[in-house]
């Protein structure tokens, strides 16, 4: 088992009055990190993919609540999100039954706001679980090991599953983009649309890097751009990527509307492309170990509960930063090279509009940038 980050957060969390709401992708861990929370105490575990608790719980009153919980001072309810009405059932929870720690999960951020933000206002605490992080994964195999991975990291991602199963990665991976992301995601929408979601995926994980361009993907896929924009934001309220805006403040000729995209993890993003080729015969190197990197600092950022924002930077004359971010007052801004003898440096402009800090992160001083 690999010790995860949150696990402290959370445990310092028990028995405040309040929900724990633990929210993040399938197949990350979260099952797993509350069941060793939970592990030498009396919990009631209900789980929403079944049709019997979710009969149960759909129109339950305090009464029938009160019944169901019985003597447990621990009630964990996996996927929540299936369950019908469940935000005022856990709302009831907590104002009724206060020696009782509520703690749920869920697959979708989606689904899970939507039927949990106004009764649970004020009443919970909410995390989000990531695939595996860097610096989990070197305290749980040791330094050597973790960087003699390094490319593997890259290849086939950071799920757990994933890496608990050295040379099975490729089935792993496609059972888990298979069923996560072509039925999972669309039975959560009502969208039926496969093939659309397979294409716009496609050329997201394609465009990794660059600007995104809604109309450019909608005629490519043969969509309309709504479209696109609803598909895009359902992949994003279900955790398989993330938005970075344009940084834009002082300069003249800063471009401030467009995004780029990431995945949250690079071997769900190569099994979209169907490449697993070893990064010696990749022309997407670089923007693998970009998407890399970026996606362990949001990892960072969320787990250490940073005020830190994201961004990237780009000027209509083609000047641009692969990262930026803002904390405060303070700007830092981050050129991604997977080979350390490449070099980069800042635009004079921005060097003079926000006075930097400035990194070029390589695999030689990466922990640095994740730190």
């Amino acid at each position: 088992m690999i010790n995860r980050d949150l696990t402290n957060a959370v445990l310092q969390k028990l028995h405040k009055g309040k929900v724990i709401v633990l929210i993040g992708p399938r197949q990350v861990g979260k099952t797993t990190l509350i069941n060793a929370l939970l592990a030498n105490k009396d919990y009631l575990f209900l789980d929403g993919d079944d049709q019997s608790v979710v009969d149960l719980l759909s129109n339950a009153n305090t009464e029938l609540l009160k019944s169901i919980i019985g003597a447990n001072q621990y009630v964990f309810i996996d996927e929540v999100q299936r369950i019908p009405n469940i935000g005022l059932k856990l709302k009831i929870m907590v104002d009724q039954f206060k020696d009782v720690q509520v703690i749920v999960s869920g697959s979708s951020a989606f689904d899970i706001n939507n039927i949990t933000q106004e009764p649970l206002t004020g009443r919970k605490f909410e995390y989000q679980l990531f695939p595996v992080s860097w610096s989990e994964f070197e305290a749980n195999v040791g330094y050597v090991k973790a960087h003699q991975q390094l490319e593997l990291r890259m290849l086939y991602g950071m799920y757990p599953d994933i890496i608990n199963n050295f040379g099975n990665e490729y089935e792993i991976l496609k059972n888990l983009v298979s069923s996560y992301l072509y039925k999972d995601i669309l039975a959560l929408a009502g969208i039926r649309k496969s093939n659309v979601l397979e294409k716009i995926l496609q050329a997201l994980a394609l465009q990794v890097g660059s600007e995104v361009s809604y109309n450019e993907i909608a005629q490519l896929v043969g969509v309309d751009k709504n479209t696109v924009n609803t598909y895009i934001d359902l992949l994003e309220k279900s955790f398989v990527i993330f938005k970075l805006n344009s940084f834009s403040k002082n300069i003249r000729n800063e471009i401030k509307a467009n995004k780029k995209i990431y995945f949250y993890d690079n071997g769900v993003r190569n099994m979209i492309i169907g490449n697993f080729n070893h990064l010696a015969l990749r022309q997407d190197k670089g923007a693998l170990w970009e998407n890399f990197m970026i996606a362990e600092r949001m990892k960072h950022l969320a787990y250490s509960q940073s005020a830190a924002k994201a961004y990237f930077w780009r000027t209509t004359t083609q000047q641009e930063i692969d990262y930026v971010e803002t904390n405060a007052d303070a700007v830092s801004a981050f050129e991604f090279k997977w080979s350390s003898t490449k070099k980069a440096k800042l635009p004079k402009s921005f060097i003079e509009a926000y006075q930097p800090t400035f990194m070029v992160v390589n695999q030689e001083n990466f922990r640095e940038f994740l730190k």
